[in-house]
């Protein structure tokens, strides 16, 4: 990890040289990350609002947008960082060095606090962020814009073919129920069940087979940022066609889900064009406001900027988040009854249970003050232009 104090990185513009970032990319990363946070830090698991929880299975609900929006601009990103191509030093070797970071952390958080090797789970969002970096990467580097259309539509039609074709070990037929599926099975056969997530058991939302259409997900956005990039079209035009793009892939997603049903655990060809779609709509939005209008975009900026915050520090923030209540919940208080509790139940027993009548209203004002607090340590760091890269 490095951190850097450029403010260069932090105020860019929307004349866009291959080393600037998008003002908009940043603020659409950090709108994201920020719901990471306040989905995966609910006050309590039991009391949660309907759109802040996935699917059971088939199906979508809001959240289930929130990690598909982060790869896709994943995939957005790498157009921009990546754009001297080849021809920068060292550029295969530093993405090696950064998707082995990120797979390390995520590990890491997998790890923490047991640090029991015979029960970690392998999978994770920051191994499957790395392993779709590295793909995507090198994908980028080594072909054509064409090229990536053609491998686009080959990924998902051909885990498409898998899934719905392809009989399963010890089933006998193909299928898309939860614990009988090809991805479940082959996340069992190789990485064990000892390894897997442990409220599923026998499979792995971030599992082995799901990653190749999650890497479909980082390609549509390197198409978009491919776009983003042209010189030689107007802003309003790029937002027209990135709207009209995708409006048409979320459709074509729609119209998927009656033979491929929209499913975020197996993540199914019809959820990433649902979830690229809709994440190109909310993109162009973005742009159109803080990069495109030229009269509206110093206010636009100024509204933007907490999410700004949390886009430029964006796995920081997310890895941290995940760290500090494993660390909180080891420390026990003990309680009246003689019973001990950890320390973030305490905390949320304390000063969110008391003042609401509605547990669901107290279990999202923990989860939005959890988002509130990392805001004022991620507003410091951006005032003071700290930037950690991994």
């Amino acid at each position: 990890m490095q951190t850097t104090t450029s403010p260069a990185s932090v105020h860019s513009t929307a004349t866009l040289t291959s080393s600037q970032r998008l003002f908009s990319l940043d603020a659409f990363r950090g709108l994201t990350v920020a719901g990471m946070i306040l989905v995966n830090n609910a006050g309590d698991w039991q009391y949660v609002y309907a759109p802040l929880r996935h699917a059971a299975w088939n199906g979508w609900t809001p959240t289930d947008l929130i990690f598909p929006f982060f790869l896709f601009i994943v995939g957005v990103s790498i157009t921009f960082a990546l754009a001297g191509g080849t021809e920068q030093n060292g550029v295969v070797g530093k993405i090696l060095k950064r998707s082995l970071t990120l797979f390390m952390l995520g590990l890491f958080l997998n790890f923490f606090p047991k640090f029991d090797i015979t029960s970690v789970r392998i999978p994770g969002v920051l191994q499957r962020i790395a392993l779709v970096y590295l793909a995507c990467s090198l994908i980028y580097l080594r072909t054509t814009t064409r090229q990536q259309t053609w491998l686009l539509a080959a990924l998902l039609a051909g885990y498409w073919l898998m899934m719905t074709v392809v009989p399963v070990p010890g089933v006998g037929y193909a299928n898309l129920e939860p614990t009988s599926n090809l991805a479940a099975w082959l996340d069992r056969t190789i990485l064990t069940t000892d390894h897997l997530y442990r409220s599923t058991k026998v499979w792995d939302p971030e599992g082995l087979l799901s990653t190749i259409p999650a890497i479909g997900t980082g390609l549509a956005g390197i198409l978009v940022g491919t776009w983003l990039r042209r010189r030689d079209v107007a802003d309003a035009e790029k937002t027209a066609w990135l709207f009209a793009a995708g409006c048409l892939t979320t459709l074509g997603g729609l119209i998927w889900d009656a033979w491929f049903p929209i499913n975020k655990a197996l993540w199914t060809s019809s959820y990433v064009l649902l979830a690229a779609g809709l994440a190109m709509l909310g993109l162009a939005l973005c742009y159109w406001l803080v990069d495109a209008q030229p009269a509206s975009r110093p206010t636009a900026r100024r509204i933007a900027q907490p999410f700004v915050a949390f886009g430029v520090n964006a796995i920081t923030v997310f890895f941290l988040s995940g760290l500090i209540p494993r660390i909180l919940n080891m420390i026990h208080i003990q309680q009246p009854d003689g019973s001990e509790i950890g320390a973030k139940e305490w905390l949320y027993q304390l000063f969110f249970v008391p003042y609401f009548t509605n547990p669901h209203n107290a279990s999202l004002a923990g989860a939005l003050t959890f988002v509130l607090i990392w805001l004022g340590i991620l507003w410091i760091m951006y005032r003071k232009h700290i930037i950690i890269k991994v």
